[in-house]
């Protein structure tokens, strides 16, 4: 049971997480990119600086970043939905090959060991980085998606990589959408209710299957720190208001780039903590 003791033992961590939040919010609304981006890494050292092993550091980064998209997720298909900028077709046609990658990858998260989900993230977040700052205003490569065997690849593959790594599909699915001559707009709004369909059951997954490693931080259950989602989703929810004020008065083009060399260094450091 929490009580004056234990919060005022745990002030640093409550503040640690709560600035995670912040940050995430202020991010998601400025640049346009989701908050599993930023919360894994940012969860994943945070968790080290008090004594979590690496390995245990990103499953539990993993599956609390997951549960935090859950109601973050809500409130963006609410609001894309009331510009028409969510394409339920093609949710319906992707909804169960997503479902199927993310309820496959959350499994094998509660399986594996985390090093494995570090060297992914790591490389998913090298590759995201470098699509931001060469890919910038870059023509589609295909003029329309592929048929029905490859809508069912992109689906699952969305579904069962960012579920491995934490995030909602939308650092997979926009980029990938756009290869294809898909109008932007439409893609970020409809990654919105594709990270519902990831988090939800992924979170889930982790939480019930998932085994708490030993010396995880206090409150996870299963693989999802409870304290981290309670601290984290109120303060995303109330700073992306401020991000997407920020936005109409900064140059969110240049901070964009800015934001992908921080995270090209986040993804190699991620890496090279692993292989050195």
């Amino acid at each position: 049971m929490i009580n004056i003791e234990f919060i005022i033992n745990n002030i640093p961590t409550f503040i640690a997480l709560a600035a995670t939040g912040v940050l995430a919010g202020i991010l998601a609304g400025l640049l346009g990119v989701g908050g599993g981006i930023v919360i894994v890494p940012v969860l994943f050292f945070l968790f080290q600086g008090f004594g979590v092993s690496s390995e245990s550091a990103m499953l539990i980064a993993t599956a609390t970043s997951l549960a935090t998209i859950i109601p973050t997720s809500v409130s963006s298909i609410r609001s894309h939905n009331q510009k028409g900028n969510v394409d339920f077709n093609l949710l319906r046609r992707w909804a169960a090959f997503i479902l199927v990658g993310v309820l496959t990858g959350s499994w094998l998260v509660t399986r594996v060991d985390g090093t494995l989900l570090t060297v992914l993230f790591g490389v998913i977040a090298t590759l995201s980085a470098l699509n931001m700052l060469l890919r910038t205003g870059k023509s589609a490569l295909f003029q329309k998606l592929p048929g029905t065997i490859g809508q069912t690849v992109m689906g699952t593959s969305i579904g069962f990589f960012s579920s491995m790594v934490g995030i909602g599909g939308g650092t997979i699915s926009v980029p990938l959408l756009t290869l294809y001559n898909y109008p932007a707009h439409k893609a970020v709004g409809t990654a919105a209710a594709i990270g519902l369909i990831i988090s939800l059951p992924g979170a889930l997954t982790m939480l019930t299957l998932g085994e708490t490693p030993a010396g995880a931080p206090v409150g996870t259950l299963g693989l999802v720190n409870l304290i981290g989602f309670v601290c984290i989703v109120p303060l995303t929810v109330l700073f992306a208001p401020v991000g997407a004020s920020l936005a109409a008065k900064l140059d969110a083009a240049k901070l964009k780039k800015v934001f992908a060399v921080v995270l090209l260094l986040t993804g190699l450091r991620m890496l090279v903590q692993v292989f050195l």
